[in-house]
């Protein structure tokens, strides 16, 4: 039987990422109370999570407009992740769902399967958040996601620090 956890509600829950641009490695960490969670997510994932948010959170504001609009003001030095940093699993899938009565956003996170592992065996987290705290997530998971490597004018690739890039659109020469 899948391991399951609901952290329901989380008393805050925030991505971040450690390591050198090129190098980083991204996390989602939540708490509640005492207990504190962290799973490791790729970039594209933090990236595509906070538009998901914001399309889910418009969809839920269009569906009950007597909602108060969702905050999406953070405090910086609250939204990086605290140690010990010791992630639970890698993160395979995302969603999000909404329970109206209570009226909280859920974060499911499915372990990402590996090879040999039984279906049975893969882990899963639900982070039920509020609203402002999914939409803050969001707003800060773009401003991690764009404190990376530059990127390319010419192809929109990653410049690494240290080797440079070599642009294919300029034929292979340095951007």
């Amino acid at each position: 039987m899948p391991q399951e956890i609901d952290f329901r509600p989380v008393t805050h829950i925030t991505t971040d990422a450690i390591g050198p641009p090129g190098k980083r490695v991204f996390y989602i960490q939540a708490q509640q109370e005492t207990r504190t969670i962290t799973l490791i997510v790729e970039k594209f994932q933090i990236q595509q999570l906070a538009v998901g948010i914001e399309q889910f959170l418009a969809e839920i504001q269009a569906r009950f407009p007597e909602l108060p609009e969702a905050s999406s003001d953070y405090v910086e030095e609250k939204m990086h992740i605290h140690p010990p940093v010791d992630p639970l699993f890698r993160v395979g899938e995302l969603a999000l769902g909404y329970d109206v009565d209570s009226d909280l956003v859920v974060l499911v996170t499915r372990e990402i399967m590996t090879e040999g592992q039984d279906p049975e065996e893969i882990r899963a987290i639900r982070f039920w958040c509020s609203r402002s705290q999914l939409r803050a997530l969001a707003h800060w998971g773009i401003e991690v996601a764009s404190r990376g490597r530059p990127l390319c004018p010419q192809c929109g690739a990653p410049i690494d620090p240290e080797e440079g890039h070599f642009c294919a659109k300029k034929n292979g020469h340095p951007a």
